[in-house]
């Protein structure tokens, strides 16, 4: 299948998913993860009229970005696991950061972009699993966090960001996007002050961000529906 045919497929999908649950299709942003593709394959994909691109790596971001590949892309994102010593290369950047999970991650980000003389927006990740191997802030510890985003100056938080347990059938991590859809709504009143930016939920992926967008993702974050399977590493 084409990559045009490809897109036009999810869009149609993500479009549908919405109308089942009751959504404008237009509350739904489709961001492509570009992981471990080659500069030319996200410039195919932005000509076939994709608007938004996540990077996972820091490296593969700046190689994107040096070589110019996002180009006509309305957004870059940054969905990726983020160490502190290399916010400096991602930070203003790109325009929202998924995957913000700790206090010193968050000083770091807003350091760096008050050297810039910016507004750096970000997402807080949460470990909705509670699984060891993934990042994020447990949920009993998320309002502490968010208040402390929305206590900076150069941080602009704009919502939250999970990645649930790997679903072996369809349906089977509905429950725990329910989970953040409530975390979500929770967030947006005890933080009122900031509701008016806190507009972005982003779950959900490939195998499952139909059951992400019945439950109220803004966000789905989908790479192989967009691209295929997903390269080897070196095969770029």
């Amino acid at each position: 299948m084409l990559m045009e045919e490809r897109l036009h497929d999810l869009q149609e999908k993500i479009a549908q998913a919405a109308l089942r649950a009751g959504r404008d299709p237009g509350e739904i942003t489709l961001c492509a993860a570009t992981k471990t593709q080659s500069d030319d394959t996200i410039r195919a994909a932005i000509a076939a009229g994709l608007r938004v691109c996540g990077e996972n790596r820091v490296q593969e971001l700046c190689a994107h970005l040096e070589a110019d590949a996002y180009a006509g892309a309305q957004q870059v994102h940054f969905i990726g696991h983020l160490q502190t010593n290399k916010v400096n290369k991602v930070v203003g950047r790109v325009e929202l950061i998924h995957s913000v999970d700790s206090l010193h991650l968050l000083q770091a980000i807003d350091k760096q972009a008050a050297k810039l003389g910016i507004v750096q927006d970000i997402l807080l990740q949460v470990n909705i699993g509670g699984e060891e191997s993934k990042g994020g802030v447990a949920p009993e510890g998320l309002e502490a966090l968010a208040n402390e985003a929305c206590a900076m100056e150069h941080v602009r938080l704009r919502g939250l960001m999970a990645i649930p347990p790997v679903a072996h059938e369809p349906g089977a991590n509905t429950h725990y996007f329910v989970k953040m859809r409530q975390l979500f709504v929770d967030m947006r009143t005890k933080i009122a002050h900031n509701e008016s930016s806190m507009d972005c939920l982003s779950m959900g992926m490939s195998g499952d961000y139909e059951d992400a967008i019945a439950q109220g993702a803004t966000l789905v974050r989908v790479g192989t529906a967009v691209f295929g399977p997903r390269p080897a590493a070196g095969q770029v």
